[in-house]
C-alpha cells in the first residue's frame, strides 16, 4: 500500500529493538530493521515477513557516515518518505560495577567516547539526516534511560550514564528548534528495566512490557507532547 506509514528501528535485530519492528509492522507500518550485523539483520527480517508482516533489512552502521548517508538514500529513494525514527540501537561500555573501572575516579576516557560516539552523536546525526524525510510530520523516538537522569543520578558506570543524559539533551534541542507547533514531535523514552541482553535476566520487565512506551511515543497523536521524557507513556522527571 503506497499510503502506508514508513518506519525505522535501529539496533533491531534482537531485544527491544525487535519487538518495537514486530508491533509497529502489526499496526500498519513498514518497517526497516537497521542492525550492523548482516545475518542476524537478515533472520530477524526473514522470522517476522513469515509472520505476514512487512519489514525489510538495512545493514546500518550507526556510527559510520557513509552507513547512515547509505541509509537516507534508500529511504528517500524506496518510500520517498519517512514517518517514525525509533534511535534505539546502543552499548554498554562500562565494566560491571565492582569493577574499580566502572568507578568515574578511575574509568577509562576510551569507553566514554565509544558510547557517546553510539548513544549520543548517532542519534543526533540520523535526526539531522531523515528529518528532512518526514515532511513536517513525523515521531521521533530516542531510547534513553533512567541512569540518565540528572534528578535520580548516581555513581559508577560514567560511560552509559554521560551518553544517555547528553541524549536526552539531543531530544530536547531537537524539540526546541522544531518548535512548539510541528508536526514533528520527539521524545526520550525510558522502557524502565527489561530482561534484554543488556538488562539481563533479573529485570523487573519483559521485552513485550518495555516496549509499550516505545510504541506510544513513536504513534502520538496529532495533540501528542514534545521534547519530553517518559517511561510507559507517563512523563519522569530529567
Amino acid at each position: 500500500m503506497p499510503d502506508q506509514p514508513v518506519a525505522i528501528v535501529t539496533g533491531a535485530y534482537r531485544g527491544l529493538g525487535y519487538e518495537t519492528c514486530r508491533q509497529l509492522a502489526q499496526q500498519g507500518y513498514r518497517v526497516v530493521l537497521g542492525a550492523r550485523r548482516g545475518a542476524e539483520g537478515q533472520a530477524a527480517v526473514d522470522a517476522l515477513v513469515q509472520e505476514g508482516l512487512t519489514v525489510s533489512f538495512d545493514l546500518l552502521d550507526v556510527t559510520d557516515e557513509t552507513s547512515r548517508l547509505g541509509l537516507r538514500d534508500r529511504i528517500q529513494q524506496e518510500f520517498g518518505r519517512l514517518d517514525v525514527l525509533v534511535n534505539n540501537a546502543g552499548i554498554f561500555p562500562d565494566p560491571a560495577p565492582g569493577d574499580p573501572q566502572s568507578s568515574i575516579l578511575q574509568a577509562d576516557l576510551e569507553p566514554m567516547r565509544r558510547a557517546f560516539e553510539t548513544n549520543t552523536l548517532a542519534a543526533l546525526r540520523l535526526c539531522q539526516l531523515l528529518i528532512p524525510l518526514m515532511n513536517s510530520e513525523g515521531r521521533i523516538v530516542n531510547i534513553a534511560s533512567g541512569m540518565g537522569q540528572l534528578s535520580d543520578m548516581n555513581g559508577f558506570c560514567p560511560a552509559y550514564r554521560l551518553s544517555k543524559t547528553a541524549l536526552n539533551a539531543v531530544t530536547r534541542i531537537f524539540a526546541d528548534e522544531l518548535g512548539a507547533d510541528s508536526g514533528i514531535k520527539i521524545n526520550s523514552v525510558c522502557p524502565g528495566w527489561v530482561r534484554t541482553e543488556m538488562g539481563g535476566s533479573n529485570a523487573h520487565l519483559s521485552i513485550e512490557e518495555g516496549v509499550k512506551g516505545i510504541l506510544w511515543a513513536a504513534t502520538l497523536p496529532a495533540d501528542g507532547p514534545s521534547g519530553g521524557f517518559f517511561r510507559h507513556g507517563e512523563p519522569i522527571p530529567w
